[in-house]
């Protein structure tokens, strides 16, 4: 009788077996960085290709992508303030990223520049060593070219631009990779047992966009 009790005053709550069995806590596991969500449920990563910490972090988030809540997207922004690269080749890369996912090849390309950079040791130097980079991974040069000059690729450039400085201003984005979801949780990664690291993260996600619903 009190275990039907207790399950009917769930309901009233509208508390969910998930939500209250939980044990992520707010200020602990996630950090709470605004009030307004973004249109969609998203999982956005917020990284640099000059960053080793994120080339590392890609396998964790190739996990996390697979698996994400049904209706959630994941979004890869890419950061121009990391003191190990000129400011204008990271942006030139932003640019590179916008285009790879135009052409569907964004993970191709990911994994292509972050090797470029961290296995074979090599620099951007110029535009045309991205483009090279595009061509020996299967990309079309001309297709390249075109839209490096695109004003909607510059466009989308500019909105992880904004994105970035947004998140700086509200002190949720200092460091990379750092994870937001919905543009309102900050995943704290330290806080995550890192035996089943790609676990946890999925359960964080799906327990933060359940907040919201």
């Amino acid at each position: 009788m009190k275990v039907i009790l207790i399950i009917c005053m769930m309901a009233l709550m509208g508390c969910s077996a998930e939500k209250c069995e939980t044990k992520f806590v707010e200020g602990e596991h996630y950090t709470k960085v605004g009030e307004r969500i973004s249109e969609k449920p998203e999982v956005r990563e917020y990284f640099s290709f000059y960053c080793p910490h994120c080339f590392r972090f890609e396998p964790l988030m190739a996990g996390v992508k697979k698996q994400l809540p049904d209706g959630v997207s994941f979004e890869r922004n890419h950061v121009d303030f990391l003191r190990g690269a000129p400011q204008k080749t990271q942006q030139l890369l932003t640019k590179g990223l916008v285009i790879a996912k135009q052409l569907g090849m964004e993970n191709e390309m990911a994994a292509a520049i972050f090797n470029y950079i961290h296995v074979q040791n090599a620099e951007f130097g110029s535009e045309k060593d991205l483009r090279n980079v595009f061509v020996i991974n299967g990309g079309d040069g001309a297709q390249f070219d075109n839209l490096m000059k695109s004003q909607d690729v510059q466009e989308q450039a500019d909105l992880l631009k904004q994105n970035q400085e947004s998140m700086s201003a509200n002190r949720a984005l200092s460091s990379v990779p750092t994870v937001i979801v919905s543009g309102k949780y900050r995943i704290n990664n330290q806080a995550l047992e890192h035996e089943d690291m790609e676990q946890e993260y999925n359960k964080l996600i799906k327990y933060l966009v359940s907040l919201d619903e």
